[in-house]
């Protein structure tokens, strides 16, 4: 490896958009890991561009930093991941995003019958209490408990 295949983390930030804090934040969450120099300075791979970009689209998805480093542990370090590693990542997050999608919907479908009763027992409410569950539990707020 050529002292040129490494970045510093000004040149990182330059190239990701992202701000110097960020990178280090994301360095301590353990979601990119950089190199050091004899002087201790951090030197990151430029396939680090690439981990840096998925990391800020995946978070718009609605994945957590936890979710986020288990998919990144599944790459290779120490090279660029190839398109194959990548399509791996993407047919594991899909099927989170579909569960979530139908849980938007499902939310969106329901929200008159929420919003609109004016109820505030939660008797009624398919969003929080269908079919009455929480009675179950006993008197009081039961969800919110």
């Amino acid at each position: 490896m050529n002292a040129t295949d490494l970045l510093s983390i000004g040149e990182l930030a330059r190239r990701t958009g992202l701000s110097v804090s960020a990178i280090r934040f994301y360095e301590d969450k353990g979601l990119i890991a950089p190199l050091r120099t004899k002087g201790n300075q951090r030197r990151f791979l430029r396939s680090d561009i690439r981990r840096l970009s998925f990391i800020l689209i995946v978070q718009r998805l609605g994945l957590s930093l936890e979710e986020i480093g288990e998919h990144l542990r599944a790459l290779p370090q120490g090279r660029a991941p190839s398109s194959f590693d990548w399509w791996k990542i993407s047919e594991a997050i899909r099927g989170g995003l579909d569960k979530r999608i139908a849980q938007l919907q499902a939310v969106r479908d329901n929200l008159d019958g929420c919003i609109g009763c004016g109820c505030l027992s939660l008797k009624f409410c398919k969003l929080y209490n269908p079919e009455d569950v929480a009675a179950k539990g006993g008197a009081g707020p039961r969800i919110l408990r």
